[in-house]
């Protein structure tokens, strides 16, 4: 497959709705071993994109590290949503998404997925199968974004359709670990105890899955 320059990538942090699970706490705000999340998953994203922003409510977590808020353009649509309005709003014509729960983000794994040029959504597939809040979608996805939610089918885990997909394979389930709930936190405080953060974690460098097109 072609290469690009990573660079030419923007990404989004999806930030989901209220946290009433946790208070009203900011899940990007949770501590995991002396760093939040938030500042975790900045590190890995700076790797790959120019700029980062946030799609949610506005939040002195995001503000204060200098991000740009972006409020969701379609109320109550859920993660595709978030993705849509990413889309349209990005500075880049490639947007790298992303949950703002997902604390063991690696930026090897990130870098695997900007690689890849000549595809119009690149797809993490973990052992759970694809991954649609870690992936890179062109901005030419949102108007059929845009018609799915307008017809309330809502799935972010069904790709756009008509558009050349690549899936690139990821073994290491730690890297989409996603804190959810105060278990899956309590969970997470215990993968970085035992220091079975992602670049501890074995991964398997063979090829990348064939892309697939799936125009018809």
């Amino acid at each position: 497959m072609e290469t690009t320059n990573p660079r030419a990538l923007a990404a989004a942090i999806l930030a989901g709705g209220r946290a009433r699970r946790f208070d009203g706490i900011n899940k990007g705000a949770l501590d995991l071993g002396g760093a939040a999340i938030a500042d975790r998953q900045l590190a890995a994203l700076r790797s790959v994109a120019r700029e980062v922003f946030v799609v949610g409510r506005p939040d002195p977590l995001w503000t204060d590290r200098g991000l740009r808020v972006i409020s969701d353009d379609i109320a109550d649509a859920g993660p595709l949503g978030g993705i849509y309005t990413a889309l349209v709003h990005s500075p880049a014509d490639r947007t790298l998404v992303v949950g703002c729960d997902m604390p063991f983000l690696a930026a090897d794994v990130l870098q695997r997925l900007a690689s890849v040029a000549d595809a119009d959504v690149v797809v993490a597939r973990g052992p759970r199968g694809i991954e649609p809040l870690c992936a890179i979608y062109s901005r030419a996805c949102a108007a059929e974004i845009r018609g799915r939610i307008e017809r309330g089918a809502y799935e972010a885990s069904t790709l756009p359709a008509g558009f050349r997909v690549a899936e690139v394979g990821v073994e290491r389930a730690l890297v989409f670990v996603n804190v959810n709930t105060p278990h899956d936190y309590e969970r997470a405080k215990g993968l970085v105890e035992k220091q079975l953060e992602p670049k501890e974690d074995r991964i398997t460098t063979g090829p990348d899955r064939p892309m697939t097109d799936t125009a018809s």
